[in-house]
Formats: structure tokens, sequence, C-alpha cells
């Protein structure tokens, strides 16, 4: 299959709703060459990344937006006006492979049009982009409710925010400290001819000048080094584990965390590590393996404890609640997508109802963390302050880190350029076991 035409598809499920790129983009990847599967992924990516930037550019080329019925067609325009505009694909390779897509969709009307828009946007694309410059959704190539919310939120940083959001990600490594010290392994690294430089806030990080296949990696398939982003990395210190501890991983897939709780502290009692699908336990159990660890996986709601929990108390709790993940676009560009504004509220709601859901199982003297890899308060120090409002046991902690800025409760982590992901972390400590 034509790579675009693969990509095209992939988006074409995220457009009209149905999926996410992580679920429609790998079953288009086993139809193409073996060779295309980086152009492929590039395309999807790429496209997802600059999509509110190109709609609109679209919607200047075009004379009437596309029906609901032809979401495909409307993906592969957005293929064509990515290639013309972020990549170096010659711009007549580029229309010529991408009209002739059109043909695969059994939608021939279609070849004429994408011709007509796609050699238009090849000799205007470029002016009519800058004479849209002052409206931030171009500029900023962030949907307007998300642009609008960074922009409330953060007014000092929303513009460098959408910066990092638009760029690509580090290569982020864990090393694994049952087996490597991080400078034993900085040392490997050296000696394969691999850059890279020591985190500056999680103490098993690593970043890497350039991405690499994994399995070049010294010793990754003996399980001596993960790949998992700096921010995500400073729960396990955060949660200061120590021997004989049971501890409860909530909301636990893929199990990057998971494994790091267990790699920081070899002499827990027990992990338990929960996932409301249990589909996504197979990620988890994979890199479980793959790291000689062990932990007790169940595919539960995390809300419903009566039944998962023994009613046998956790000292530690580590929540990362489901959230929007506007921490993460630049690793899932789709996000912009995906998520709409509704969502937020939604979010916080069920957030607050695992926080209630959770406390009971925690031991009085325990800690729980709360962890998200959102950029929006509502979802963080909102949630996390009406939690400690209408529960007299819970008391807030310090985070023993100096990352990210200091809100009215916990920390927010913001994207940065060649660093971290954004992410948000709390820490509370139960001092009673009763509530108001």
């Amino acid at each position: 299959m034509n790579p675009r035409l693969a990509a095209a598809r992939a988006l074409a499920a995220v457009l009209s709703g149905k999926a996410s790129l992580n679920s429609s983009l790998p079953a288009q990847l086993d139809k193409v060459d073996e060779r295309d599967r980086g152009l492929t992924q590039d395309l999807a990516f790429g496209t997802a990344r600059w999509q509110p930037r190109l709609d609109l550019l679209a919607a200047q080329l075009l004379q009437k937006p596309f029906k609901t019925a032809d979401a495909d067609v409307q993906a592969l325009l957005l293929v064509g006006l990515y290639q013309l505009f972020y990549t170096r694909i010659p711009a007549h390779a580029a229309i010529g492979e991408t009209v002739g897509c059109a043909d695969k969709l059994k939608k021939p009307w279609a070849k004429a049009l994408l011709n007509a828009v796609l050699r238009r946007a090849q000799r205007e694309g470029e002016a009519l982009l800058a004479s849209m410059e002052r409206d931030p959704v171009v500029r900023t190539a962030h949907p307007r409710w998300l642009q609008k919310a960074l922009k409330a939120f953060w007014p000092e940083q929303w513009e460098a925010i959408c910066a990092a959001n638009n760029a690509h990600p580090p290569m982020i490594l864990r090393v694994n400290r049952r087996r490597y010290s991080r400078d034993a392994y900085l040392a490997l690294l050296a000696e394969a001819g691999v850059g890279a430089s020591a985190c500056q806030f999680s103490r098993d990080g690593i970043v890497l000048n350039e991405p690499c296949d994994v399995r070049s990696l010294p010793g990754f398939a003996e399980g001596w080094v993960s790949v998992q982003d700096e921010a995500a990395q400073l729960s396990a210190d955060l949660l200061e584990l120590a021997p004989g501890q049971r501890v409860l991983d909530a909301c636990c897939a893929p199990g990057g965390k998971t494994c790091h709780l267990l790699e920081a502290e070899a002499g827990l009692a027990h992990l338990v590590a929960i996932d409301l699908e249990a589909k996504r336990l197979t990620r988890v159990r994979e890199n479980l393996e793959r790291l000689q660890l062990d932990a007790e996986l169940i595919a539960c709601d995390a809300r419903d404890t009566a039944s998962w929990w023994d009613g046998k108390p956790f000292q530690r709790i580590l929540l990362d609640a489901p959230c929007s993940a506007t921490g993460v676009i630049r690793r899932h560009p789709d996000i912009k997508l995906t998520r709409q504004a509704d969502d937020i509220p939604a979010l916080a709601t069920l957030q607050g109802e695992l926080l209630d859901a959770l406390w009971p199982t925690l031991e009085v003297g325990g800690m729980l963390l709360y962890a998200t890899c959102s950029s929006l308060p509502t979802e963080n120090t909102e949630v996390i302050e009406a939690f400690l409002a209408r529960t007299p046991g819970a008391r807030e902690l310090d985070l023993a880190t100096e990352a990210g800025l200091r809100q009215p409760h916990g920390r927010q982590l913001l994207a940065q350029e060649g660093g971290h992901d954004g992410f948000y972390y709390a820490k509370l400590i139960k001092i009673a076991a009763s509530r108001g």
C-alpha cells in the first residue's frame, strides 16, 4: 500500500472520532512495505501535529467543506499539505502520489479536487499562511479551545508550551538501578558511540542526543534500560518506597512506572498493578518479563474496590489518573484532534472519583501520589484542592523535587523542548481513617 494512503486511512479514523493513531495506525503499517513504514508513521504523526494549521489552510483552499462520509479524502488532502510544507519530498512527487491514492478510495471525483487544491497550495500556500498568522490557531497549531485554555492558565508560558508540543520529543532512557548505575550505563553508551547525557531531575534518567532503535542499546533485551520520559520517572522516588511495603499502582498501563517502582525498591512486600482493560495489561506483563520483575496484575475498574481489593491496606499508592494527556501532545499529536473542551470537566470528575475510592485502601500514615500527564490545572491542582476539602483525614506533603512550578497544590511540570514532558504531581498522607 502507498504510505500516503495508509497514513490517510489511519488519520481518517481519528478525524471521524473512531480511534486514536495508536489504535488505527498499526493495522495500516502492516499493509505497507517495511521500507515505507517510517515514512507512513511520519506522515500520520506529522499531519496530526500540524492539523489545526493545515485544516484552516485547507478551508481557505476549498470551495466547501468535506462531508462526514469523506473524512478519508479530507485526511488525504491534509497528508498532501503536510508533505508540501513540512517535508523535503519534492512537490511533484507529493502531489502526484497523493492524488493517485484517490483511486484506492473508490472516489474518482476526488482526484481532480485533490490535484487542484494541492497545486494551488503549492503556488499560494505560503502567502495564505502568512496572512493567517494573526490567528493563534494558525500560529500555534493548537485547536482553539486548547490554545485559549493554555493562554488562560499559563499566560507567561503558553507560547513556549505550544512550541514544545509541536517539537519532536527527545528519546529518554531509564536505567535499571538493580543492574547499573546511571554513570556506569552512560559509560556503556559512550563505548557504543551513542551520545547521551544525564537528565536534570531523575536520578535514573538519560537523554540521548539522537533517537535510535532500542535494540541497538547495550543490554536492552536483558533489561538494563527502558524508554521512559524523565517526568514520569520522578514517581518512584517521590513515593518514598521502603522494604516491606504493600504498594498499589492504579491505572498502570503500559507499565513503565510499575517496573520503575520495582527497580527502585527490591524489598517491596507486594505490588498490585491494576488497569481498566485486560488487553492493556499485556504490555505491562511484557515489560515485567523483559526486566525480570513480578507484580500482581488485575484488570478492573479501580473505583470498584469491592471487586479487587483484599482488604489489606497499602502503605503506598500511585494514582496515575486518566487525563487529557495535554502534557504529552508532542508524543501523541492526535490528542489535538481527539480531545475536546467538554472532556476536561468529565475527566476531573473521574479523577475525583478515583481518589475517593482508593483513599480507604490506604493505611493511616500511608502516602498517595497523584499524577497526571496533563498541563491543565482543572485536572491537577483543582482536583487535589477539592479532594482535600472533602477529606478531613488527608493532608498534603511537599514534593522532594525542584522540577516544575509550585502550584497551590502539587507541582506542575510543563513540556520542555529537548527535556521532559508535561506532568503533574501531588503527594498526600493519610492522618486519620475517618471521613467527614
